[in-house]
């Protein structure tokens, strides 16, 4: 089965190559993560922009925008890129040419959306900072890409990527679709309603575990663990809005894979795994077509 992995990274942060190398053992370059799609049938991958000006500032409140996948000076051709938001840098007398700079950037055919990185910056959704942004993911017909639930960065501050938030953005935006990343952990109950009452609200399922094999062995055999996330899926009852994620290179591609594989009916797995990127994403119809 063809699989889409709609988050993983490609920036040259220093907590990205530290967790690559000592916590999930993945090689952290382009090379790297196309083995990994090779070998787990994975055809297509997007990267969810950002940057640091610092060695270890991530999140970096001076990185312009748009923030960018900026590993390799360029995209690979099996990944689209959702660009990142610095929100500190859209007010003053220079917000205009951030816009502009965001603007140009949309229109390039390999940006598939728009990423939000809430709580690490700390501004809510919903605040108007953010409002010509969504302007012009409506202009674009882009989804917007949420981080929500748990930061991976002391720095984070959780109440403003607590899913709740997009409740409110989703009724102020309605012609924007929203996808909330990480199902909101730990806060997957309310995730599972926010994506169940709004029409315009997805999830992914991205960064649920960090690490390599002995490390998710240990969660996927915790029952309470694992029901953690079943509860929220099955009440939520809209698999067709559930994306396939892994956060690479949080976790190896194949591992998180299995791990997704035991939390989703099997009945489901084509939807998860491939077909509902399709209806968050436009975009990416097209770049499968020339990677054919």
């Amino acid at each position: 089965m063809p699989i889409i992995d709609v988050h993983i990274h490609l920036s040259d942060i220093d907590k990205f190559h530290y967790t690559a190398k000592e916590l999930a053992k993945v090689d952290y370059s382009a090379a790297g993560l196309k083995a990994e799609f090779d070998k787990n049938d994975v055809i297509l991958g997007i990267g969810m922009g950002v940057t640091e000006q610092t060695k270890g500032a991530f999140p970096d409140a001076s990185s312009p925008n748009p923030m960018r996948l900026d590993l390799e000076e360029s995209v690979p051709s099996f990944l689209m890129e959702c660009v990142g938001i610095n929100p500190n840098r859209l007010t003053g007398a220079n917000a205009q040419e951030e816009l502009d700079r965001i603007e140009a950037r949309l229109r390039a055919p390999e940006v598939a959306g728009i990423k939000i990185y809430a709580g690490y910056y700390h501004v809510y959704v919903y605040d108007k900072v953010y409002t010509p942004v969504y302007e012009l993911a409506a202009k674009y017909n882009l989804p917007v890409v949420i981080h929500t639930g748990d930061t991976y960065s002391m720095n984070g501050l959780l109440k403003y990527s607590h899913p709740l938030t997009v409740d409110e953005l989703a009724y102020q935006q309605r012609g924007v679709n929203f996808m909330i990343c990480h199902l909101g952990d730990p806060w997957v109950m309310d995730a599972a309603e926010v994506v169940a009452k709004n029409p315009n609200v997805y999830a992914d399922l991205s960064g649920l575990v960090v690490g390599d094999r002995p490390h998710f062995e240990r969660f996927m055999n915790e029952q309470l663990y694992m029901d953690h996330f079943r509860r929220a899926l099955i009440y939520s009852d809209h698999y067709e809005k559930m994306l396939f994620g892994t956060d690479w290179p949080l976790a190896p591609i194949g591992l998180y894979a299995e791990f997704i594989r035991r939390l989703v009916p099997e009945q489901h797995h084509e939807k998860v795994f491939y077909e509902n990127a399709f209806g968050v994403f436009p975009k990416i119809k097209e770049r499968i077509a020339q990677l054919k």
